[in-house]
């Protein structure tokens, strides 16, 4: 999965995907910060056409609020990360967007994800060894504020098992079994998102959902350079020492 990352600006965006946006209001350099995205802070995603600024977080259909709330608990809803399984996203909040056909392009510069091989978090930052931003599947829908009748975009990212890859597969804190201790390698359920080609945007975007879904799988070993986000903080993983 994937908690904070660093969007593309809108020049980057515009050499890389080759394409001019359409949307009213501030310019859209103004509504994001390049320097890093959290949960529900606005970041840019690509629909169609067009480049657009919305909450990092999907809103799903039915929503009485922008931060989606679970009914039965009161409480907030986790919807930046949407979980793949079975040939669609698995939780009920993506699966309106998804089969509607909603799909876009994340523009993400880099990405950290947490490894705790010595026991403890060090942030390890992920992006493209050939320099270029990461095209990022994703899914978005709209909400309607029901005060004032805007309608406000909101998006998030697809994330599978990445269990068989040699190197993801070492980031995030191990599952534990009802030992508390960690499960087995193969009964972990370790996470990260989908990294898109460029000649695959067309069909992610404008493909059908089976089109779509044959493209959601894990990246080239080689895809990422990688390394501490905090150079002071840097190990060596025991991918690399193989």
């Amino acid at each position: 999965m994937c908690n904070r990352y660093r969007a593309s600006s809108v020049i980057r965006i515009r050499d890389a995907f080759g394409f001019t946006y359409i949307e009213s209001g501030p310019p859209l350099q103004e509504r994001y910060r390049t320097s890093g995205i959290g949960p529900l802070q606005a970041g840019p995603f690509i629909r169609r056409r067009e480049l657009v600024v919305g909450q990092w977080g999907l809103t799903p259909d039915g929503s009485e609020t922008l931060r989606p709330i679970n009914k039965r608990t009161g409480r907030p809803m986790s919807t930046n990360n949407a979980r793949w399984g079975k040939g669609e996203p698995e939780a009920w909040t993506f699966k309106g967007a998804w089969r509607r056909g909603q799909r876009c392009i994340i523009p993400v510069e880099d990405f950290d994800e947490p490894y705790w091989g010595t026991g403890r978090n060090i942030w390890w930052r992920f992006r493209r060894s050939d320099g270029q931003p990461l095209a990022v599947g994703g899914l978005w829908n709209e909400w309607t504020d029901p005060a004032t009748g805007e309608v406000i975009p909101s998006y998030t990212m697809l994330t599978i098992n990445c269990n068989a890859h040699p190197l993801l597969s070492l980031m995030h804190r191990p599952d534990l079994g009802p030992d508390t201790n960690p499960l087995p390698a193969e009964q972990q359920d370790k996470r990260t998102i989908v990294a898109l080609e460029a000649r695959d945007w067309e069909q992610w975007l404008h493909g059908t959902r089976a089109d779509a879904a044959a493209l959601v799988r894990l990246p080239a070993d080689d895809l990422y350079v990688h390394g501490a986000a905090d150079p002071a903080q840097q190990v060596e993983l025991p991918v690399l020492a193989a």
